[in-house]
Order: structure tokens, then sequence, then C-alpha cells
């Protein structure tokens, strides 16, 4: 557009592991009932909003595989609508507990409540269930560009099969051209975890081999472009103080940084892309960098945006229903001294703190000295409304100023490839978004067991399916086996292990996948014959319909080239 100067790409990042048939409360399927209520629809309800008042979002929105796979399944839809009729109702039976308190600022917080979940459930009426067709419509109306990542997020650079790394690639492309109705030309690396090929040291074994570059295999697959945090292309060595603690990281970095070479006499800057290349391959793939500035604008648990003290406290509920009626007040104070929210109290942040991005936008791209910069500021989806309730409106008022800046302008990712297409091939060096820029949220003291088991099953699924004879009955079992892989590999579990968000649970869900597959590579070495025993075959079908994820699964197409 004439007079722009540079662009702004959103990124946001929607996940969560698979929940559905393994939990509702506390853990499991509730996780997804509330992303969809307070993220997803209403994210989807402002992108519209903006195409009908003319404007396209151009935001680049991750659905992930697993997420979108479980978002179209049935239990989900009709779990969903009795999830929202009971918040409705407990709203309703929380105004009625305030009135008889005279609470009057938290009863009319229960009026919102009423008619946030009412509309919530219109709108999912109105969309036929679909939220994954819904934002399918926005991307062919040009709204949004919707991008893949692995099918279930599985951490790539610790996975030691090349062919997991590729199964997930694989199975995450051909669901997301199911859902959303073409193939995606971006992807997510989960957590935005990258590592070069060179040879590699396994943690619990010590073996010893050669691994592909992350972006081979994205070559490979099509993949035209993926994202990683500031660090990798800036920094080269992003450790931090978490390497001295856990002797399994120390043997991977210590691996891996005598083939690394420093980016030297280089000047790159975040605000363009580059190509990413492993030393010694003929395989580039382009990759945008994450802009620290205007993320940490909205991540900074410090200084945020979703720390003002207007805005709704996530932690503070009222039980039974779960519903919050407080706001942040201050953000160092204890929950008992949190003020009562005032819905209409959120006007004058929200207009000044858009006003303030969009600034911080305008300056940045002014005092650039890269042609045509685009800032890339990727976020978890579930922090615009989830975590901070007022953030979808937020981000409407970002984008309806953005439109009229004469200095920047939204883009999707694809777009700005295809017009600024990269110049520059680079070696990144190995990392991820997490804490301390590389693996220790994933690979530490409490999750070394995890990684065991999942090597343990690689290694035994990979030899079976070479070298097992295929039939119908075959193909069948390790369409299954491959989906417990895949959920085996979840980088989830690991995270919720860290962070004690929910250790008990992902130590489970490990566990569980790891005895399923288990139990389905024994029926397969001991198959005889073309028919499962009663026993067996009654154990397949309940996984089948428990874990019914990625119909069109192909675990042959996996192979090490």
């Amino acid at each position: 557009m004439k007079g722009k100067k540079g662009y702004m790409a959103f990124v946001l990042h929607s996940h969560l592991p698979y929940v559905l048939g393994h939990g509702t409360w506390p853990h499991g399927a509730e996780w997804l009932y509330e992303a969809a209520s307070e993220t997803y629809i209403p994210l989807y309800k402002h992108i519209r909003k903006l195409k009908d008042e003319g404007i396209d979002a151009k935001i680049t929105i991750g659905l992930t595989p697993v997420l979108s796979e479980q978002l179209i399944d049935e239990r989900f839809k009709k779990g969903f609508v009795e999830y929202l009729n009971q918040k409705i109702a407990s709203a309703r039976d929380d105004k009625k507990y305030f009135e008889r308190k005279k609470e009057d600022k938290l009863s009319k917080t229960a009026d919102m409540w009423i008619s946030f979940y009412s509309d919530i459930k219109e709108t999912f009426f109105h969309i036929n269930h679909d939220i994954p067709g819904a934002f399918r419509k926005l991307q062919e109306e040009g709204a949004v560009e919707i991008i893949t990542s692995g099918a279930t997020h599985g951490y790539a650079p610790l996975l030691s099969h090349d062919a997991s790394i590729k199964g997930q690639v694989r199975e995450g492309k051909k669901s997301y051209k199911k859902i959303y109705g073409k193939e995606p030309s971006g992807i997510w690396p989960p957590e935005l975890a990258y590592r070069p090929r060179y040879t590699w040291k396994r943690p619990h074994d010590g073996k010893e081999y050669l691994r592909k570059g992350v972006e081979e295999i994205y070559f490979e697959e099509g993949i035209k472009y993926f994202l990683v945090d500031a660090h990798l292309l800036k920094g080269g060595k992003p450790i931090g103080t978490y390497l001295s603690l856990f002797e399994g990281l120390k043997v991977l970095w210590e691996r891996f940084k005598e083939q690394y070479k420093e980016l030297e006499g280089k000047e790159l800057s975040v605000y363009k892309p580059y190509y990413a290349i492993s030393e010694g391959t003929k395989k580039p793939v382009a990759f945008f960098t994450r802009d620290p500035n205007t993320a940490l604008q909205v991540w900074s648990k410090d200084w945020g945006y979703p720390g003002d003290p207007a805005y709704l406290e996530f932690h503070k509920k009222h039980f039974p229903g779960g519903h919050r009626y407080w706001r942040i007040t201050n953000a160092d104070g204890d929950l008992a001294t949190k003020a009562p929210y005032d819905p209409e109290g959120v006007t004058t942040p929200l207009s000044n703190q858009s006003d303030h991005f969009v600034g911080l936008i305008e300056k940045t791209i002014m005092e650039s000295n890269i042609h045509n910069p685009i800032i890339v500021s990727p976020y978890d989806a579930e922090l615009y409304g989830h975590w901070w309730f007022e953030g979808p409106r937020w981000l409407y008022l970002v984008l309806k100023k953005l439109s009229k800046s004469n200095i920047a302008q939204s883009i999707t990712l694809s777009e700005y490839y295809e017009k600024y297409p990269p110049e520059i091939t680079v070696n990144l060096p190995e990392g991820s978004w997490g804490e301390g820029g590389f693996h220790w949220v994933w690979l530490n003291e409490w999750t070394e067991w995890t990684w065991k088991i999942i090597y343990e099953l690689e290694d035994r699924f990979f030899a079976v399916l070479y070298k097992k004879d295929r039939t119908e009955l075959i193909d069948r079992l390790f369409k299954q086996a491959a989906r417990e892989l895949l959920l085996l590999e979840a980088s989830d579990w690991q995270f919720l292990i860290t962070t004690w968000s929910a250790r008990d649970y992902a130590e489970e869900r490990v566990m569980e996948h790891a005895d399923y597959l288990n139990r389905i590579l024994d029926i397969i070495e001991n198959i005889n014959g073309n028919e499962l025993s009663k026993e067996d075959e009654d154990f397949v079908k309940v996984l089948e319909d428990k874990d019914r994820l990625f119909s069109d699964i192909n675990p042959y197409e996996w192979k090490e080239e």
C-alpha cells in the first residue's frame, strides 16, 4: 500500500494436547472448553468484525493439528455445548447470590458472564459447531493465514529418530490439508525449537549418530518457512544458568558446541527473514525471527499490558461456577485485596495501550535501517482471552488502528515471504523459546525418565515397522501404534511436569501412551494369521475410539532416507 514503510505480523499459536477421552476436570477436556470459549471463538469474532468493517486482519494463526483434530471431534462439540450451558447457569446462580448479598458490582459482572457465554454459544451454533471451518473461511477470504505445526507438538530437537520428526511434520501437513483444504506454507516449530544437522549423542545411552537439521525435513515436506526466537539469530549461545544443573543437558550442549561456528561479522536483523541451512547441506528453508520488544510489551508479567489494574484478575474465582469477579487492582497484592471488576472500566486502558502499541510499531519501523522491515510478534493465542480476558478486544483495536497508519500495515508471513523473499543464508544454532533459551524446560532432572521411555519406544516402533510384512490387519494396527507414538512424543507432558501445573496428569499420560504402544507392538510381533483374539480386538477397538485423531495416518511414509 502506498505510503507504508514497514509491516507488522501478529502470529498467534493455538495449541492444546490431546485431552478428549482422557479426563475432563481438573485436567482434560475442560482445558479445551475454556480455550474455545475464552480464546478461539472471541478471536474469530473480532477478526470477523474487522472483516465486516472492510479490514483484513492479516494475522498468521497457528492451529496445531492435534488441536484442530479435537475441535472437529463430535465429543468436543457435544461437551462444549454442555459446558457453555453450565457456565451460563452458574453465572445466573451467582447473580442471585450476589443480589441477596447486596453486592451490586459483582451482580453486574455476573450479567456480563451470562451475556458472554450466551454469545459464545450463539456464535458456536452460527458457525455450525465448526471452529476450524470458521477460520478456514477467514483464510479463504484473505483475512488470516493458518499455519501448521508438528502433529502432536513433538519437541523436534530431542526426538532421536529423523523419522519421528518427519512423522510429526508429515501427519501435521495431512491433517491441515484435510481440515483447511490446502497445503500449509508455514510451520510453527513446537516451542520454536530448532536444531541443525550434526552428530548427536543420545542422552540416556550415549548412542552416537548423524541427525538431519530440522530445516532439512521441512524442506523435504514442502514447508516454505518457520519461526525462531531472537537469541538464535543474534546470540548463538542461548544457554543461561541451567546448563550446570543437569547432566543430560550438558551432554547435548557439549556435543553440539564443538561443531557450532559463530556468525562472524554478519549484521543480522530480526526485522527481515533469512534462509536457514545446515553446514554441508543444500536444503534451505526461510525463517522469521521473533521481535523481543513487541513480544515483551504483551508477555511481561511486570510491565506488560495484561497487568493493568483495571483488567480481570485471572487467579481469583468464585466457586462453584469458577467465574471471575475481581480486577487485578494491584499486581503484587494478595487475592483477598482484589477490588470488584468493572466491565466498563477497561475502555480507557484498552484505548491507551492499543495507541501505545501502534506507536511502538511505527517507531520501530521508522528507526530500522532495513528496507521494508517486518516486525514479527509471536504469542500463545491463549494469552488473548484466557489469560488476558481483554486481549481479543485489544488486538481488535490495534489492527483497526494499524489499518489507518501511514507507516505500518498488518501482513501475513506468507504474503511478506512472497513480496520480499530472503537473500541471505544463515547457519542457526540449536535452541528454543523456553527458559534459558535451550532445552531445559523439556529435558531436566524431572523429565529425563520420559525421554528414556520415548527413545526406547521410538527404537522399537521403527524396528518392528521396517521388518514386519504388511497386511490389511498389520496396517490397521500400525496406524494406531503411530497415533500412540505421536501422542507419547507431545512436548506438553514435559512442560506440565517441569512447571508442576499438572504434573500427575502428565506423568500418567506418558505411562498410558507408552503402555498402549507397547501392547500394540506386542500384538503385531505375535500375530498369527489375519485375525486378533477377542481380547486383543476389544482392546484395539477401544483405543481406536479413544485416540481417534489423524484418520489417514500412514507411518510407512515416515521412513528415513
